[in-house]
């Protein structure tokens, strides 16, 4: 996990209505639409085929091997993991900046509910994104000036659900070949299924494709190496989830309890040092590794955290759908059936698939020796 991934996930086929029935609303959400259509757009002048720019004499030797990497694993998500046979992900664009788009995520001073933006197909999202990092951050200059946390986060990839042919992109062509795989299974699983305005269930959902496409990727191709090196980037990865998990928990207790605001927010502050002075010990834990140095790159503040339970709350009850079903194609439709429920319903019956969480073990008595726990 980089920062925690999210997307620009409305199909810019829809900006000319969208546009123009945001004319009521004024001149400010007409120019947002009007830089998410240029952007759209720019990305599809910058692409071409992987089979041109593999035939190009002037293509970086190196390019030529990532994207034949990225062949292979798009070839890997249909035969092996039933993900969508489309033109997504067999164009490559070069693009000259570090992020695809920049997403401003909001909330209110004193609590982690997220602002809303809705738009047509994705229905209503926490975040807003931007093409622009400069339009990204007068749009979050805007928002805290109404006195809400915000945070601008630079996105690698993003999904236009199919109506679009995603192309590979410079932004992450780089990455190691798993974090590779990674990407293209979870943003083509946004393609099987959907739900417009439930960002917990589509994005737990393709945590849970992609979790499993990569264990099966890892299996037929990965050596001793690049095993080591993912198990070594998922522990950090759980590491620091739990650590924004229980961060995120002395917040929500804060903000829910029965005192005054003045002592809210001197806890709130108390809180975000706490979690950068444990962030550096669980660095150094890592041996110094400074993969999330940049999601500190802002101050730290509620919007930090408001997104963190998008990917994570509803994965343990998709992780044991898949396993119930075994084939992906049987994960799928349960899955479409589950998307068909209201967002109670669903969600009530994921909690219930997922697994009971571990009884934590006694401490023991003074002077006792704990008992190991069980292999």
């Amino acid at each position: 996990m980089k920062t925690i991934p999210a997307k620009l996930v409305w199909p810019a086929r829809l900006v000319a209505g969208g546009a123009a029935a945001a004319v009521i609303g004024g001149c400010a959400q007409l120019g947002y639409y009007a830089q998410a259509a240029q952007g759209q757009y720019s990305l599809w002048s910058e692409a071409r085929s992987i089979d041109d720019w593999m035939g190009d004499p002037a293509t970086d030797p190196k390019l030529k091997a990532r994207l034949e990497k990225a062949r292979q694993i798009r070839r890997f998500a249909v035969r092996e993991l039933g993900l969508p046979d489309n033109g997504s992900y067999k164009n490559y664009a070069a693009l000259k900046r570090s992020y695809v788009l920049w997403n401003v995520v909001a909330t209110p001073e004193l609590s982690l509910k997220p602002l809303q933006w809705c738009f047509p197909i994705a229905g209503c999202v926490s975040y807003r994104g931007y093409y622009s990092k400069d339009d990204a951050s007068a749009y979050a200059g805007s928002l805290r000036a109404d006195h809400h946390d915000v945070q601008v986060g630079g996105v690698p990839a993003y999904s236009t659900l199919g109506w679009f042919d995603d192309p590979l992109l410079s932004t992450f062509i780089n990455y190691n070949d798993a974090e590779l795989a990674r990407m293209i299974f979870h943003e083509l699983a946004h393609q099987v299924v959907y739900v417009p305005g439930d960002t917990q269930f589509n994005e737990a959902f393709a945590t849970s494709v992609e979790e499993a496409g990569v264990a099966r990727w890892l299996e037929k191709y990965g050596d001793a190496r690049m095993h080591e090196g993912y198990v070594k980037y998922t522990g950090r990865r759980k590491d620091f989830l739990a650590l924004l998990l229980k961060h995120r928990g002395a917040l929500e207790a804060t903000y829910a309890a029965k005192i005054p605001d003045r002592v809210k927010r001197q806890e709130k502050a108390r809180i975000f040092a706490e979690l950068k002075d444990e962030y550096q010990v669980l660095k150094a834990s890592w041996g110094g590794h400074a993969g999330y140095d940049r999601w500190f790159a802002e101050p730290l503040s509620n919007a930090h955290l408001a997104s963190v339970a998008a990917y994570n709350d509803l994965l343990p009850g998709f992780r044991a759908l898949l396993a119930q079903e075994q084939r992906f194609s049987g994960f799928y439709t349960a899955v479409q059936a589950l998307a068909r429920l209201d967002q109670e319903q669903r969600q009530r019956l994921l909690r219930q698939l997922a697994p009971p969480e571990p009884t934590p073990l006694p401490a023991p008595a003074p002077g006792a020796t704990a008992a190991a726990p069980p292999n």
